[in-house]
Parts: C-alpha cells; structure tokens; sequence
C-alpha cells in the first residue's frame, strides 16, 4: 500500500492492532541464554537507591489544588470548535461520551493507574483538540476528577487554548518540578472554573525533556499527584510520536494510549511507525479524527433537538 493513502476502512485499523499486539508478544519473550565463562570478573549487584524526598509515604494522599481559580474561555472554546461546558448535546459532545465510557472501562484495575496518553504520529492530525474534549467530556462526570497535562514540550498551547494565565507572570510546569525539586509539582498546577479540571502546563522548554522524563522522577511526581485518589484521571497531550522522543517515553508511564488517526492524512507508513514506539504503553487504542459520515449513518445530537410533540 502507498504510505501516503488515508484511512479509509477498518482492515487497516486490523493490521494496526495486530503490529502491537506483535511487539507486545516479542517483549514477553524470554531473552536467550548466554554462557558466562568461568574466569569472569564478578560485579556486585548495585544497592538500591535511597528513596527520594518527592516519593510518597505511607497513607499518603494527594493533596487538592490550592492555587487561584480561573474561568475557560468559552468563547474562545466555540470559536475553535471544542466541546462548550454545560453546553448542548452535540454529535460531537456524544461521541466523546461513548469514548470516555471506552476509555473508563480500560483503566479498571490497571496497575498503572488513571493515566492516560493522547499522541498522534505527526503534529495537525488532531490530538490536542481529542485531549482537550476527552477533559471535557470527562470533567462532567459526578465522581471523576481530571488533570490535562500540557506534554507537549516543544509547543504547548492547552491553557492558552483554554484562556488561563500565571498569576505570577511565569507559568511554572511538569519539566520545571522535574528539573528542580524546590519546585512543588502540585504548586504548578492551574484551577479552573470547572470545580473537576485543573491543568498542568509544560513548563520551561529543556534539552533533556526525553531524560527528565526517563528518570525514576517522575514516576515519583506522577504519584504525588494520584496516591490515594483513584477517582483522579491524568491525560497527558503529548508531543507527535514521530517528532520527538519524549512521546515513546510518555509511553511508558500510561495506562492506556489513544493513537489519534487523522481519517483524511494520516499514512499506513506513519501510522505503523507510530504505533511501533508505543511499547511502553499497558494497552493502545487507536481514535479515528476527522471521519466524515455517510447520510445514513449514526448522527448523534439531533434525537436532543427535536421538538416535543403535542
């Protein structure tokens, strides 16, 4: 198949699947057994590393946020086409509700927890607009509480999309709490006028956003922000799989990874190439974007907007 040809059918979503369904299968493999010669120097085993101060003890429990609240834009959010807060059924507003009914099953009894990432191949195939919904979607439920995370180091642009601002003047993020341990990584975080979503911004740009993120760190940041929440939901916006590093090893720190597909441009090639660096990941779905539907099929939205009858 030309790697340039769109989606266009659910074979392809198939062989997807079943590319990291392999990979997951050669992971379990047990490695080859190599004989070690007799005259071999013996290496002491390495004594595990102190626990770091950032790691949570006993009983601990993550904290509320305590910063400022401040309102989303919504005008700013109908201009650019997300979901509106309290707003009208949509076609759009269901079907992230059959999405996050999908995605909440997924993250039962998943040891890594309620993390979820949102990556796509290339950039302008739709995964921030999918995260920022997927929030949405998710904040309206009575029970959940949700932190998007601005991942995408390179370019983020989640809390100027939703219209917040630092009260300080500089808006501190994840790769600042991971690059200084001064820095509170629930300091960080952004309220909103949405009693149930809260942002985490990016932080300052770093050359060694792929290593901050690889280090024992930040899976000790990512507890102090869940332990002893279970009805808190992390999604991670992350950069493009194919454009940066740090995207695979966000991987690896998630429960479940939605591969938003644009429907009109995303290839066979990127998308194979994609799904290859999402190892890491417990389980990866994949979310088509940008579908456009034939007349006969499912339109949510419209059963809400008919007029009673007398």
């Amino acid at each position: 198949m030309n790697e340039h040809k769109s989606l266009s059918g659910g074979s392809l979503i198939e062989r997807a699947t079943q590319i990291y369904d392999f990979n997951a299968a050669l992971r379990g493999r047990a490695a080859p057994a190599v004989e070690v010669p007799e005259d071999a120097p013996v290496v002491q085993a390495a004594q595990p590393a102190p626990i770091a101060a950032d790691a949570p003890e006993p009983g601990y429990r993550a904290p509320d946020w305590t910063g400022p609240v401040q309102p989303i834009d919504r005008i700013a959010l109908v201009e650019a086409g997300y979901l509106l807060p309290d707003g009208p059924v949509t076609a759009m507003s269901e079907e992230f509700r059959l999405l996050k009914r999908d995605l909440l099953a997924e993250l039962v009894g998943n040891g890594r927890g309620n993390r979820v990432l949102i990556c796509s191949a290339h950039s302008g195939e739709g995964k921030s607009f999918c995260a920022i919904n997927l929030a949405l979607s998710l904040a309206a439920e009575k029970d959940r509480e949700i932190l998007l995370v601005d991942a995408d180091f390179g370019k983020p642009g989640i809390p100027e999309a939703l219209g917040l601002t630092a009260e300080s003047g500089q808006m501190l993020g994840l790769m600042d709490a991971l690059a200084d341990p001064a820095i509170a990584i629930e300091d960080c975080v952004l309220r909103t006028d949405i009693p149930s979503l809260s942002i985490l911004p990016a932080g300052q740009r770093s050359n060694n956003d792929t290593e901050y993120l690889a280090s024992a760190r930040t899976e000790m940041l990512l507890d102090r922000l869940t332990e002893g929440r279970p009805d808190r939901i992390i999604l991670f916006d992350s950069p493009p799989l194919l454009a940066a590093s740090a995207a695979a090893v966000l991987a690896g720190h998630a429960a479940v990874a939605l591969l938003v597909v644009r429907a009109d441009r995303t290839g066979e090639s990127a998308l194979r190439d994609a799904a290859s660096l999402l190892k890491g990941a417990s389980k990866v779905k994949l979310l088509i974007n940008g579908v456009n539907f034939a007349q006969n099929a499912r339109r949510f939205g419209s059963y809400y907007a008919q007029e009673p009858m007398g």
